[in-house]
């Protein structure tokens, strides 16, 4: 099954934690005598270079804890003292992670705006002291390096491993780097480069960073030996790092490289006001017309690093702290952060380790939801068997999601395409992708004992989500062995109670009802579009109808026989009655009207004619003339009370948000938190409103109820609000996220 693409933002949200130092002022903190033994950062003297190692004993990363900084501040006090001491080596003791930055709560724990300004200029000045360090400071990296201590140092070598990377990720929690980011990054990679990293906040590869300028030197990471890959790189990248340290200090080595012809260049041109003013416009406009407005901290980026380049330091690093403190105490900043906190949640199996690891992974169907599913695994070291019915079919899954372009023949020996079901019997668990015919289904289930729903979204290797369904009789045990494959494929993973479309499909359901409606009612495909990105959803509802293809409604509606009982049920029967019939009843279709409205028209993207047309090749979308003789005949006529923009939209959202708060009410969904996930991730909910459920929260349900009976009066049942959202109306204090 095939959900939404989620563009932008949605796949840049990563697993991470995110770097600013907090607020305490070391230069008075003091401890008891016994607590003087350090435990996260440490340091030994190589001749005249002191090695200082950071290694947080409590987790897998590094993050700059409390703990963690007063610790670094201590010794970097002590090495600035020792006038033995003439350099110093920065380096991770743990092989995948240099710094992944510091625990966003501290963030959250402020009261105020004056608390979080005063957190960044406290950041501002510990980073201060380390670009001003009267002793030269090397960064050695190894694996992710986000935030700006790195920045900070005067000389970074890092290795070209694909899991080094450099990053600002704070717009991603909808921030900025607030510790000295806007002001020093323009001055060491130029305003292009600066920009595109602050505000994308994507993870910059060793060898890219090179180039910009970001890292000075780079070595090549070292393979087996007596020792583990990863402790030889380190050991030889500290090695590097202490004689380059040296070198620095002794003058053999200059930090002030000559600039090349290229860089005098763009220095010179970049002297001119207009220039400068051009680009500020030029990103601007980039930014609004991506984001719509919705995110503020994109904005105030580009306002630090403008201020600072135009006005001066000072003025700059004021901003910087200014604007940071507003943007964090914003909604959309907490929305952004529960997110990231429900990402978290979900990339950790809650049900525990299954009682067998799955080596060998088999899937049937090698179309293009199967194909995909073997790429996310095979180069995750798993065994997978890939089956379909033809030597066609066969071929074609190899050759989508560029199963075939895969970089190392090792990838490849873990993937096996065939015709039968040899070497099933060796098979950990089974995956049924096969086409969406339930006679096939039917057939593939009656040959496999233990049974879960894995609900992956197209295309595999780029939506983060995966959807696991269980039953009653779902055992434990087989709900653990698919998080476990899920989370080593690499994905988000909500766990929810078996129903007509699960979650995600179920929500996606009223909204597109109701989208469907909306252009019945005269609205232009392009306008409802329009307005539904302009609220914070990554794809246009016209197109999202076009996307999901209607055929797949068509298909449940001639393989489930008749709406169910529940109410959700009945919206989905409706979802695909509505398209292709003149009322609104709910009522059966028969099979003549079926082959006389459905067949013939095929409206969706994967045909070339949906709402819109689409060439192959090209991203110009045409208005489908085709599709006005069908609204035309179905058209209803529009409530003005109900059909301003603003109306259209919450018709849309309300829809939506209600029947998330059903299947949480129906123990569907087992928490809020799933519930926002599935909804960002898998159907592109806006990330600026947190999820269904954090929307309520923010919103208020007492305000969203008075919408939903407004529309009520009009439409009737599909706007009556479910119960629990009722009861959080009537009491203020019930809210789904403390």
């Amino acid at each position: 099954m095939a959900g939404v693409r989620a563009l932008g933002v949605l796949s840049r949200l990563t697993s991470r934690k995110y770097a600013l130092f907090t607020g305490n002022s070391f230069r008075s903190f003091s401890v008891a005598p016994a607590m003087l033994a350090r435990t996260h950062v440490n340091y030994e003297v190589k001749g005249d270079v002191a090695v200082i190692r950071i290694n947080d004993p409590t987790s897998k990363v590094n993050t700059l804890s409390i703990q963690m900084q007063k610790e670094m501040t201590e010794v970097m006090s002590e090495v600035w003292a020792d006038n033995a001491i003439q350099s110093a080596v920065l380096i991770s003791s743990k092989p995948g992670c240099f710094i992944a930055g510091a625990d966003i709560n501290m963030i959250q724990s402020c009261n105020s705006e004056e608390e979080v300004t005063k957190l960044s200029q406290e950041g501002q000045k510990m980073f201060e002291q380390v670009e001003k360090s009267p002793k030269p400071i090397v960064a050695a990296i190894n694996g992710s390096c986000l935030g700006e201590f790195a920045i900070a140092c005067q000389y970074r070598i890092a290795t070209k491993s694909k899991k080094t990377v450099l990053g600002t990720p704070e717009v991603m929690l909808g921030l900025l780097p607030g510790a000295g980011g806007t002001q020093r990054l323009p001055k060491m990679v130029g305003l292009p480069s600066a920009f595109d990293m602050m505000l994308t906040g994507r993870n910059i590869r060793a060898d890219k960073a090179k180039k910009m300028g970001l890292v000075d030197q780079l070595i090549d990471p070292l393979g087996p030996g007596l020792k583990s890959p990863e402790e030889r790189t380190i050991e030889y990248l500290e090695e590097i790092a202490v004689e380059c340290a040296r070198g620095i200090a002794n003058k053999k080595i200059s930090l002030h490289k000559p600039k090349g012809t290229m860089q005098k260049i763009q220095d010179y041109v970049m002297s001119f006001e207009f220039v400068r003013n051009q680009i500020y416009k030029t990103v601007h406009g980039k930014v609004m017309k991506q984001s719509k407005g919705l995110y503020p901290a994109p904005l105030k980026i580009i306002e630090c690093v403008k201020t600072g380049v135009e006005q001066g330091p000072i003025a700059g690093y004021l901003a910087e702290a200014q604007n940071f403190g507003k943007l964090a105490r914003t909604s959309e900043s907490a929305a952004l952060i529960g997110l990231y906190h429900g990402q978290v949640a979900c990339k950790k199996n809650r049900f525990g380790a299954p009682q067998k690891d799955v080596k060998t992974l088999a899937i049937l169907g090698a179309g293009l939801m199967g194909a995909g599913i073997a790429q996310v695994t095979v180069d995750k070291g798993v065994h997978t068997i890939l089956k379909d019915t033809t030597e066609a079919g066969l071929a074609r899954g190899q050759q989508q999601r560029s199963i075939t372009s895969f970089e190392r023949d090792s990838i490849l020996s873990n993937l096996t395409g065939q015709l039968d079901y040899s070497g099933f019997e060796k098979a950990d668990m089974v995956i049924e992708a096969v086409f969406e015919d339930i006679k096939i289904k039917h057939a593939v289930l009656k040959e496999v004992e233990a049974v879960i729903g894995m609900h992956y979204f197209s295309p595999v290797d780029k939506m983060q989500l995966l959807e696991i369904i269980t039953t009653d009789q779902t055992s434990k045990d087989t709900t653990a062995s698919a998080v476990a494959v899920g989370l080593k494929q690499g994905k988000v993973i909500i766990v929810v109670g078996d129903g007509p479309g699960f979650y995600t499909t179920r929500c996606l359901a009223p909204i597109l009802a109701e989208a469907i409606r909306v252009l019945q009612e005269g609205s232009d495909p392009k306008k409802l579009d329009g307005l539904t990105t302009s609220f914070g959803f990554p794809v246009g509802a016209a197109t999202l109808i076009d996307e999901v293809e209607s055929m797949w409604r068509l298909t449940w509606l001639k393989t489930s026989g008749k709406p169910s009982d529940r109410d959700s049920g009945e919206e989905m029967w409706r979802c695909c009655r509505l398209w292709w019939t003149s009322d609104s009843k709910v009522e059966l279709l028969n099979s003549a009207n079926i082959r006389v409205y459905i067949q013939p028209t095929k409206i969706s993207r994967k045909s070339g004619k949906g709402c819109y047309i689409y060439q192959p090749g090209s991203k110009r979308k045409d208005l489908n003339s085709g599709i006005d003789d069908i609204l035309e005949k179905y058209k209803l006529t529009p409530n003005p009370s109900v059909s301003s923009d603003s109306d259209v939209q919450y018709r849309l959202i309300s829809r939506f948000v209600n029947e998330a708060l059903l299947c949480l009410q129906e123990g569907i969904l087992n928490s809020p938190l799933e519930g926002d996930v599935g909804a960002v991730f898998g159907l592109g909910f806006p990330p600026c409103l947190g999820g269904p459920f954090r929307f309520v929260d923010s919103f208020g349900a007492d305000n969203l109820v008075a919408k939903m009976k407004q529309f009520e009066a009009v439409y009737g049942s599909p706007f009556t609000p479910c119960q629990l959202l009722l009861d959080h109306a009537k009491d203020p204090s019930k809210k789904f996220y403390k």
